[in-house]
């Protein structure tokens, strides 16, 4: 019976997605999107107001969902805790880049407002982050037990989207409202504005979850069918040195 490991090309790549796209939230986490919504919805208007980040960060689930199947929990959770570490070198990084002399002052003023982000959005995506993909992995593999391995549409969209709504309340209730109002860290915002946030970026949110259910039966039935591949052509490699010696 073969492994995922028996093609390791897909665990490189699931790896190197989770970790491109983990990077990639952090550097795009200070712009804020504004997707304007064909229709108003209640409390959260007609338009959904998100930060840069969300289309990367939603690809880390993504990744980390179809690494839990192929590799199980432990191996998943390693990814992610490891991934929270990686945070803090990208940090050390960019603020050593920052804080470095440069030639040009006035691109560097550009360079920091680009890339250094407000001590309210690391707190609160840092500890998002800690918290929804920790949670993510367990509800997953929890799901799969329940279900002997069965309806891994069922594992992706309940996990996801449970993970998706605790990282959102984290992360926009620490950034946006509790540093801001009891530590004085970052610009203040009406508790009905972080509401509206809330609502907005798990609306979006739920519904990537949704759409990449297709993708991940493609990437697990990529990683396996791969794998049996490769594990037939070691076998036969392996049965075909067995004749040659039996040969001699």
């Amino acid at each position: 019976m073969s492994r995922p490991d028996d093609w390791p090309v897909g665990r490189v790549a699931i790896l190197a997605l989770f970790v491109t796209a983990l990077v990639t939230a952090q550097l795009t986490a200070s712009k804020v999107l504004a997707i304007p919504l064909p229709t108003g919805l209640p409390r959260i208007g007609g338009t959904i107001f998100l930060p840069g980040a969300a289309l990367a960060y939603a690809f880390t689930f993504f990744a980390s969902d179809c690494y839990s199947e192929l590799y199980g929990p432990r191996d998943a959770q390693v990814m992610v805790n490891v991934g929270f570490v990686m945070n803090f070198v990208l940090l050390a990084l960019v603020w050593s880049t920052i804080f470095a002399p440069a030639r040009n002052p006035e691109f560097a003023a550009q360079f920091e407002g680009v890339l250094a982000p407000a001590t309210n959005i690391v707190a609160g995506s840092l500890l998002a982050y800690l918290v929804s993909q920790n949670w993510d992995v367990i509800v997953f593999h929890r799901l799969r037990e329940a279900t002997d391995g069965d309806f891994l549409w069922l594992r992706n969209i309940a996990s996801t989207a449970t993970s998706q709504a605790i990282d959102t309340v984290i992360f926009v209730g620490i950034a946006f409202y509790l540093l801001p109002r009891y530590v004085g860290i970052g610009a203040e915002t009406p508790w009905s504005v972080v509401v509206a946030l809330m609502l907005g970026q798990y609306l979006l949110k739920l519904l990537i979850a949704l759409v990449d259910t297709p993708f991940v039966y493609a990437v697990v039935g990529v990683v396996r069918s791969r794998a049996d591949a490769a594990a037939k052509a070691a076998a036969a490699a392996s049965a075909g040195d067995a004749e040659s010696i039996d040969d001699f």
